[in-house]
């Protein structure tokens, strides 16, 4: 035997066990690191209203308190609005749901030429199986909807806190960095933070402006039917569906086709109807040409970025990907060599024609033939 070879076999198995270990403890931290990640894109959006106030010399720790102190409480106020409106309408609903169900009754029994009525659709539902089985589940289930509540605020409290420490400590952050680095190197990090808080502040000026569009497209719809609260509704509609990724459009399309029921059960389906027609119009038509303006990427790649990064890290990636898309392209840009183009006029879109060859001779010849 070759006196390396038990050495290999050692350095061989010790790396494999790094680098199972090193896997293993990946897999632990992916959650810490995605919050992590949404802190730093969270810190870099209120990084520039942080810097205005340390200009006129504020504490840059105070200065981020009092931008967070800001956010929150219009995000406490909105929601605590938003769920006394919310709840007074559940119990109207569940007051007038007796109605509801006579005049379902009574549609389905002229337009069928059925019998049912109420009373016995109530013992039927009270005697059922289904009943039983869904109270038990619900009853079970309590614990698990209370662990994911405490979660939810647990991962929450944990970006607030590193965004926080982000933007109170960014100047700190970036000489720690820099001092680890030669100075070309620290000129490219630099610039390259500086257009991520540009992208980043771009990206959310154009998720204001189409959760403004989408509001005022709401508060028409439901100001037309009549639906109360319409404009807390429409405030809704449009912050949630454009800051809540993935399941965004859902929550926000919930609540008015619930008040909507209220006031008539056909106006939600029309109110439902118009959330799921706006979300395509959004999706394949505003939200590429709004995002291309301000964040400045073409919209088959702002497309393109929210589904790779959905696909990469869930509703996280789906609402970083863009910034993040659009900070890397700006960062690559200024190392790629650009050449003059060349005039030909293809390049304009216009077919190569050949010379001394008429458009149409081609057409004379075939006719010819023919003869």
């Amino acid at each position: 035997m070759p006196r390396w070879l038990p050495r290999a076999m050692v350095l061989a198995l010790a790396l494999f066990a790094a680098f199972q270990l090193a896997n293993w403890a990946f897999h632990q931290l992916i959650g810490l690191l995605a919050n992590i990640l949404i802190a730093f894109f969270l810190a870099l959006a209120v990084e520039p209203a942080v810097d205005r106030m340390a200009a006129r010399g504020v504490r840059r720790g105070l200065a981020t308190a009092l931008v967070f102190l800001g956010v929150l409480v219009f995000f406490a106020g909105f929601f605590t609005l938003l769920g006394s409106v919310l709840a007074s309408q559940i119990v109207t609903m569940v007051e007038n749901f007796p109605q509801y169900l006579d005049s379902v009754i009574r549609w389905i029994n002229q337009t069928f030429e059925t019998t049912l009525s109420r009373v016995e659709i109530q013992k039927s539902l009270i005697r059922s199986d289904w009943l039983k089985r869904y109270a038990e589940n619900s009853a079970t289930g309590v614990l698990d909807v209370s662990a994911t509540v405490l979660g939810g605020l647990f991962k929450v409290l944990t970006v607030l806190l590193f965004s926080f420490y982000f933007a109170a400590d960014g100047p700190r952050l970036r000489r720690a960095l820099c001092s680890v680095l030669p100075p070309a190197r620290q000129a490219e990090v630099l610039r390259a933070w500086e257009i991520a808080v540009v992208k980043t502040g771009g990206y959310l000026y154009s998720r204001g402006l189409m959760a403004l569009i989408s509001g005022i497209a709401h508060y028409v719809l439901l100001e037309i039917l009549g639906v109360p609260y319409a404009p807390a509704l429409a405030v809704w509609v449009g912050v949630v569906s454009q800051f809540i990724p993935t399941i965004g459009t859902y929550l926000a399309g919930a609540l008015p086709t619930l008040l909507a029921f209220t006031v008539n059960p056909w106006y939600a389906l029309w109110v439902l109807g118009f959330v799921v027609v706006y979300q395509q119009f959004e999706n394949y038509l505003l939200q590429p040409r709004i995002t291309a303006r301000t964040v400045d990427i073409h919209p088959a790649v702002a497309f393109g970025s929210v589904v790779a990064g959905a696909a990469l890290l869930g509703a996280v990636g789906a609402l970083i990907a863009i910034p993040a898309t659009a900070t890397l392209q700006a960062f690559l840009g200024a190392y790629v060599k650009r050449y003059d183009v060349t005039d030909d006029p293809r390049v304009h879109g216009r077919p190569r024609r050949k010379r001394g060859t008429p458009p149409l001779a081609w057409v004379g010849r075939v006719l010819r033939r023919g003869r």
